[in-house]
């Protein structure tokens, strides 16, 4: 009686596995054109993959089955012959819980679909809630969303501010008392379902990209809320650096200014982040103080613009402060690159609004999930 190798177990064992991947990455790319492109036949989906029309087939049937995609009949206006039939993905074949923690001293919570439309919200306030009270608040906010959510859930994505590792370890979370807290692990755990965690600037930035309009050649996001982070998308990549890519709000700009949380002085969330507009904006002339706060943004900036040569910045944060920011902050960098730089750049207000991180966190899932982005 012959045994059999054990080399030839493994071999077998990655050739499986192999294919699986290769055919979750084929999905994705069919998923991928119905999102961004809109319904599409079966044979588009072949021409713009490159895979096969019987693998193409195999797959939507595959898609339609899980009920993520549907076939919609055939286009208004079709050729001579049999007019293909047209598919498209189901906007609310599952929902996504959405959390974001970025909102001073409160959680806000939503379930949304597939295409970021919210379906429902909560808030709660979380004044001198910390580290575990913190913790268990985000859990008791998601359960409840979890149980208003009539469709099958796809994941949970969370927007946090601080340092976040790619795994949703929180490193560093001042404002909330957090550091080393594994909350993807914690939350998946104890919900049931995937979980995906993340800084929120970069969350804002995913949700631009995915669902705003971002450029796809690269999009710089500022989120303004209790401090000030920036997320960047280069190549459709969001940009981690070695985990602290976006601490922008940290850049010291006044050596002689304000105290920081940090405890440094003079760093540009001094001027930014909104509690601190706020308290300023209530002694203060209005054109003044967001004019210096857009200059200083501006000067920040203007080396990463022209370093880059970025077409777009895209501002995030509650609008009474962004849209003001806006011209200010692009007088500034503009006076500060070369022609060539400032030719065709754009600074603009999110255009997902108040509701941008938790877009952002829904692109989150998505991606992690379906490789849709």
């Amino acid at each position: 009686m012959s045994r059999r190798n054990p080399t030839d177990r493994s071999r077998r064992e990655r050739t499986k596995l192999g294919r699986t991947d290769s055919r979750r990455h084929h999905r994705s790319m069919l998923l991928q054109h119905l999102f961004g492109a809109g319904p599409a036949s079966r044979a588009d989906l072949a021409r713009s993959s490159g895979l096969t029309r019987v693998t193409v087939s195999d797959l939507v049937a595959e898609l339609i089955e899980d009920g993520l995609v549907a076939e919609l009949g055939a286009p208004a206006q079709t050729r001579v012959g049999k007019p293909p039939t047209l598919v498209g993905l189901v906007a609310d074949a599952k929902h996504v819980v959405a959390i974001d923690l970025s909102v001073d001293d409160r959680v806000v919570g939503a379930v949304l679909n597939l295409t970021g439309e919210v379906i429902c919200r909560e808030s709660r306030d979380r004044s001198g809630k910390r580290g575990e009270e913190a913790v268990a608040l985000v859990q008791e906010v998601a359960a409840g969303l979890i149980e208003r959510s009539e469709r099958p859930l796809l994941g949970i994505g969370v927007a946090t501010p601080g340092v976040v590792s790619s795994d949703g370890v929180v490193i560093d979370a001042p404002n909330l008392g957090w550091a080393e807290v594994p909350l993807a692990e914690r939350l998946q755990h104890d919900l049931g379902h995937p979980v995906y965690v993340a800084n929120d600037a970069n969350t804002a930035v995913v949700g631009e990209y995915t669902f705003g309009g971002g450029d796809e050649d690269g999009v710089l996001l500022i989120r303004l809320s209790t401090g000030v982070g920036a997320g960047l998308i280069l190549a459709g990549t969001v940009v981690h650096g070695r985990g602290a890519a976006g601490e922008i709000g940290h850049v010291q700009v006044q050596a002689d200014g304000e105290t920081c949380g940090c405890g440094r002085q003079g760093c540009l969330e001094t001027f930014l982040a909104v509690p601190r507009l706020r308290r300023r904006l209530a002694d203060e002339a209005p054109e003044a103080v967001l004019g210096d706060a857009g200059q200083r943004l501006g000067a920040a900036l203007a080396p990463v613009v022209a370093t880059l040569n970025l077409g777009e910045l895209v501002l995030s944060g509650p609008l009474d402060l962004v849209e003001p920011l806006v011209l200010s902050a692009a007088d500034t960098v503009r006076e500060r690159v070369m022609p060539v730089s400032a030719e065709q750049f754009v600074v603009r207000a999110s255009k997902l609004g108040d509701d941008g991180v938790l877009v952002g966190a829904t692109g989150l899932v998505l991606a992690g999930e379906l490789g849709v982005s």
